[in-house]
C-alpha cells in the first residue's frame, strides 16, 4: 500500500510517500511560495539509502498547480517512485482544526469536507488550505482513499475541567469556544516513543513541541489531559511570530485607547508578536547570533521564551500529580541546545537535572539529556508528523 502524505497550508505543501511496510519515506518534498511568484519545489528521492534531491524555481499560482508539479516528479524518469498517480492507493491529509464533530482518523466524504469548511473562523489560516489539497489530490489521485487526520484529535480527551473557558455557557454551547490544542499529531508521536522508550505505559510526560509554533501537552498514561495552545494556535508559549498567553485587557486597551480593530489585532498578535516582536527576527538561529554579538534585547527574549516553558512544565507537573519525563521535540525542542537549557534550569526541586555537556552535543535520534542521578528523565525525541499520518492511515484501513 503506497501512503501519500499532504500537509497543505496557506502558501505550502509538504509531502511524503511511504509503503505501508516500512517507516522510511521513499521520497519528500515541499512546495513553498504558492502564488507569491518566486514559488520553489525541493523534491527529494531516497534510493537505496541515498538522498537524490531536485530543486525547482517556477511560477505556481495555486495548489492545483503545485500538486499537478509534484505529480509530474513521481512519475519524472530517473527518479520515478510510482508509474502513475493510480499507483497511490492512500492519500493521508493533515488537518488542523476539526472542533468537537472530527476527533478520529476519517475517511474524507463530502459530508467530512462541509465540516472542515465549518471550522474555517476557528482555523481560517489553515483550514482553507487543507481543503484545497483535499480537492487537488482527489483530481489527481482518483483511484485512492482519502483520509483526514485531525491535529486537534489527540488533545480530545482532556477533562472538561481543562478545556472550558470561565465565560458564560452559552459561548461554548452555541459558537464551540472551548480549549482545542494543536500539534496534536506531533504530540501523539514522541509521547508514543517515549512510553516505548520508558517501558511504562502509565508514564506521565511533558511534551514540548518547539518550532515557529511553539506548544507543550501534558500526557498521562498516553492521554492527553491540558495543553497549551487554546481555541487557536495563538494561546500558550512565546513563538516565533505569535504572542503566547496575554491579559485580554491589552487587547481591549488596543480597541479602545489606540483605534485598533480586529484585523489590526489580528496581524499584531500572530505575525508581529512573539520572539519577532521582542528582538525583529523569528529564528531562533538568528536571535541566538544577537545573543553572542552582546544583545540585551535577543537575551530578555531567551529568558521570557524559556521562562513561559518552565512555568507550564511546574503546573503540569502540578495536574499530573507527577512527572515521569520532559521530551523535547520539532526544529528548536531538537536542535537548540540553549533554549533546552534555560527551560531546565533551577528545576531541581521537581528533580529536573540536565547533563549540560550532553545537552550540548547534536545527535540523531532519541537521547537522554538527563543526568543519571535526576528522577526525571529529559528527553530529545524527533518528531515526525508524516509517519504519524501514515500510520493512522494504515490503522484505519486495515480495521
Amino acid at each position: 500500500m503506497n501512503i501519500f502524505v499532504i500537509n497543505s497550508g496557506s502558501s505550502s505543501i509538504k509531502y511524503q510517500l511511504f509503503h505501508s511496510k516500512s517507516v522510511d519515506p521513499v521520497c519528500s518534498g515541499l512546495v513553498e511560495r504558492i502564488g507569491l511568484g518566486d514559488s520553489l519545489i525541493k523534491h527529494a528521492v531516497f534510493i537505496n539509502g541515498e538522498e537524490k534531491v531536485t530543486k525547482l524555481e517556477l511560477d505556481i499560482p495555486d495548489h492545483e498547480a503545485g500538486m499537478y508539479e509534484v505529480e509530474k516528479l513521481l512519475v519524472q524518469p530517473g527518479i520515478a517512485v510510482v508509474h502513475n498517480p493510480d499507483d497511490i492507493h492512500v492519500v493521508g491529509h493533515r488537518i488542523v482544526h476539526g472542533g468537537e464533530t472530527l476527533t478520529q482518523t476519517t475517511i474524507i466524504t463530502d459530508e467530512v469536507k462541509e465540516k472542515i469548511k465549518q471550522l474555517y473562523p476557528l482555523a481560517p489560516l489553515h483550514n482553507p488550505g487543507h481543503i484545497k489539497g483535499i480537492e487537488v489530490a482527489q483530481s489527481i489521485f482518483k483511484k485512492a482513499t482519502q483520509v483526514a487526520v485531525f491535529d486537534t484529535a489527540f488533545h480530545q480527551t482532556m477533562p472538561e475541567k481543562a478545556y472550558r473557558y470561565a465565560i458564560p455557557e452559552n459561548f461554548y454551547k452555541d459558537y464551540g469556544i472551548r480549549v482545542y490544542g494543536f500539534h496534536g499529531i506531533s504530540h501523539k508521536y514522541v509521547s508514543g516513543k517515549a512510553i516505548e522508550y520508558l517501558q511504562k505505559p502509565d508514564a506521565k510526560i511533558i511534551t514540548i513541541h518547539l518550532g515557529n509554533g511553539c506548544s507543550m501537552a501534558a500526557v498521562n498514561a498516553g492521554k492527553c489531559i491540558d495543553t497549551s495552545m487554546g481555541l487557536t494556535p495563538l494561546d500558550g508559549l512565546i513563538m516565533g511570530t505569535r504572542s503566547g498567553n496575554i491579559d485580554a485587557s491589552v487587547l481591549l486597551f488596543l480597541i479602545e485607547q489606540q483605534g485598533y480593530d480586529a484585523s489590526e489585532l489580528t496581524a499584531l498578535l500572530n505575525k508581529k508578536s512573539g520572539m519577532y516582536g521582542l528582538t525583529g527576527y523569528s529564528d531562533m538561529r538568528d536571535i541566538t547570533k544577537m545573543i553572542n554579538e552582546g544583545s540585551d534585547a535577543a537575551a530578555l527574549a531567551y529568558e521570557m521564551y524559556a521562562y513561559r516553558v518552565r512555568k507550564f512544565i511546574g503546573s503540569y507537573t502540578a495536574a499530573m500529580n507527577g512527572l515521569d519525563a520532559i521530551v523535547f521535540t520539532a526544529g528548536v525542542g531538537e536542535n537548540d541546545y540553549l533554549v533546552r537549557e534555560m527551560a531546565c534550569r533551577d528545576m531541581d526541586f521537581f528533580g529536573i537535572e540536565l547533563n549540560v555537556e550532553e545537552n550540548a552535543q547534536r545527535k540523531p535520534g532519541i537521547r537522554e539529556i538527563s543526568t543519571a542521578s535526576s528522577k526525571v528523565k529529559v528527553m530529545v525525541i524527533p518528531t515526525n508528523e508524516e509517519l504519524e499520518i501514515a500510520q493512522q492511515c494504515k490503522v484505519l484501513l486495515e480495521e
